[in-house]
């Protein structure tokens, strides 16, 4: 596979899988670990290797701007996010890809004239990032024995796996019915200029929604300097409602 890969041959390539969720296969997991699968995985859903994703929002470039965009996530390749954004009244189209560990953002004016490109090991260890957190939207990679819980207390829940040969350390945190509020984690970027380093990464969630067994965030606002009051003033550039998912 490689990453000029098209948004329906990522999805064509998702394996599907004969498993199904059970809450009992979790039941050594600290509590807060089982209360947000059961939250998140219908009992006898299907575990999916793959998710579509329909969404609009607003993206900050210096100013908010519209876009819609639909994204494939399979978890055994990558991701592509593809959208269209305007600025001015004049649409601005690209992608945001990691493949089989290789990284790439491609962005034209009109489709036609190249606003920004961008490629090499550091951006691809930032997609991988945000490959992590987007595991939000596929909940049942939780359910792999790779991953790794703990719990500090109920509303605290630490996630440890790999995707694309970079460790996540994700953090949740959780109401008392498993929804998630928040999540965090360390991302390579550089929002404060050329120089690339982690950061803290992550979310507000502000509504969820049930497609085909899953619950997952549809609502949310992401950004760069999660946690600290950075957040708000610059950090935060990324706010998405997900329209629609399909899983298989």
């Amino acid at each position: 596979m490689t990453k000029q890969l098209s948004l329906n041959a990522l999805w064509e390539s998702a394996t599907s899988q004969e498993r199904v969720f059970c809450p009992d296969e979790f039941a050594h997991l600290p509590e807060a670990a089982r209360r947000y699968l059961k939250r998140a995985i219908a009992p006898q859903t299907k575990i999916a290797s793959a998710v579509r994703l329909q969404m609009h929002g607003e993206i900050k470039l210096k100013n908010w701007i519209p876009f819609q965009a639909e994204q494939v996530i399979c978890w055994e390749h990558g991701f592509i996010w593809s959208a269209t954004a305007w600025m001015n009244g004049l649409p601005i189209v690209g992608s945001d890809r990691a493949i089989d560990g290789v990284g790439a953002m491609q962005w034209k004016l009109l489709g036609l004239f190249p606003v920004m490109t961008a490629s090499g090991s550091d951006i691809t260890r930032s997609a991988i990032g945000r490959l992590q957190t987007e595991s939000i939207c596929l909940p049942s990679v939780f359910c792999s024995q790779e991953v790794s819980w703990t719990s500090l207390n109920t509303s605290h829940l630490h996630s440890s796996f790999v995707v694309q040969g970079e460790r996540a350390e994700l953090d949740f945190t959780l109401d008392s019915k498993g929804q998630i509020k928040t999540f965090k984690l360390p991302r390579w970027g550089n929002p404060e200029g050329p120089e690339f380093h982690f950061v803290d990464f992550g979310g507000i969630v502000e509504e969820e929604g049930t497609f085909g067994g899953y619950t997952i965030p549809t609502r949310l606002r992401i950004g760069w300097h999660f946690g600290t009051e950075r957040f708000e003033s610059e950090g935060e550039f990324f706010r998405a409602t997900i329209d629609d998912a399909i899983y298989r």
